[in-house]
């Protein structure tokens, strides 16, 4: 579950600026020459764009204290191209768990994309918040994106708290930022783990390699901090079910961590999870796998509690989402795999 602190990532990038350095430019700081350069931005955010890999220079990544030198090339390249911010109003069935004058929290299903973006301009949770609800507050530099001060991916099925009206949206937002919100995921990661509960404590930042992904710099060269804490719940021989807790809120955090452990998401395709990653070479094993990929097809993810103080009566306040069906039904699978099948 992620908060609004950079852009999210997609199959490609966009060119939104290109500046070139003139010729009689003095070593300059690429956050400092650029905040004189771009509307609207803080340094803040420049410097989290530059480490997430959205700023290059002569087409290579940089550091924010990067010297920009003359004919320098500096482009900024976004996640979907340039367009207006209007939202179509679509009437989609909402699952509200909770809603009163000032905020509400919904159950978002797998497949659903949060907010509109490059190939998925209609048909999300934004849209659908438009049509049911009017004048929803938005965040500075989040035009297009009214109510939300977080997001879950597309795959990941589970909870997500909107701002009805700007109040609202600005003590949510500091209790993201404070790292205060209480997020509690289920995950099913490929492997047995070696201690029953753990923390991964290691920078992310957009792939040097392929973009579309987050990595892990535990050097803390590019990236953010980023900080998750496990603890399995059952292991199924080749696979755990695990409890997930975020302290902070990056993109694909939980996805690209457990990656970084050995122990990818079932069936996360973008972290290499869509493959029989544990377990034995017997024909029948693989193509139970198989079965289990189809009827969970997507990551085995789920946001299941979310905790936080509301903004205005200041009342503690926690949520729950049962799994859906498709991953009980996965867990059934994976229960009678383990308890009826002995191999040889």
């Amino acid at each position: 579950m992620e908060e609004f602190n950079g852009p999210e990532l997609e199959d490609e990038l966009y060119e939104h600026y290109r500046l070139v350095a003139d010729p009689k430019q003095m070593l300059l700081r690429i956050d400092k020459f650029l905040m004189d350069r771009l509307p609207n931005v803080t340094r803040n955010k420049l410097q989290e764009g530059i480490r997430e890999g959205n700023v290059r220079v002569n087409g290579e990544m940089v550091k924010p204290n990067h010297k920009v030198r003359p004919g320098d090339v500096i482009t900024v390249e976004l996640p979907e191209p340039p367009r207006d911010t209007d939202i179509v109003p679509e009437n989609i069935p909402l699952d509200i768990v909770y809603e009163d004058d000032y905020l509400l929290v919904v159950n978002k299903p797998a497949g659903m994309v949060v907010h509109p973006a490059y190939q998925n301009w209609s048909g999300t949770l934004v849209n659908a918040l438009t049509w049911h609800f009017q004048q929803l507050p938005v965040m500075p530099g989040n035009d297009g994106r009214p109510g939300l001060v977080h997001r879950i991916d597309k795959d990941t099925s589970g909870l997500l708290v909107i701002a009805k009206t700007e109040k609202a949206m600005t003590g949510l937002a500091r209790q993201f930022h404070d790292h205060s919100i209480e997020r509690t995921y289920i995950a099913l990661a490929w492997g047995l783990f070696e201690e029953p509960e753990g923390t991964i404590d290691v920078f992310l930042g957009r792939s040097m390699k392929d973009r579309r992904i987050t990595t892990a710099f535990p050097k803390a060269d590019f990236g953010r901090n980023a900080i998750t804490h496990y603890k399995v719940l059952k292991d199924y021989r080749y696979v755990s079910l695990l409890q997930c807790n975020l302290e902070t809120g990056r993109t694909h955090q939980i996805r690209a961590h457990l990656k970084y452990l050995g122990h990818p998401l079932f069936n996360d395709a973008t972290y290499g999870g869509d493959q029989v990653v544990k377990g034995t070479v017997f024909t029948k094993y693989k193509q139970f796998v198989q079965n289990c990929f189809k009827v969970l097809p997507r990551q085995a993810l789920h946001a299941r509690t979310l905790g936080f103080i509301h903004p205005i009566t200041k009342e503690k306040m926690t949520f729950d989402s049962e799994l859906p069906d498709d991953f009980k039904d996965l867990l059934a699978k994976w229960e009678h795999y383990c308890n009826y099948t002995h191999e040889e």
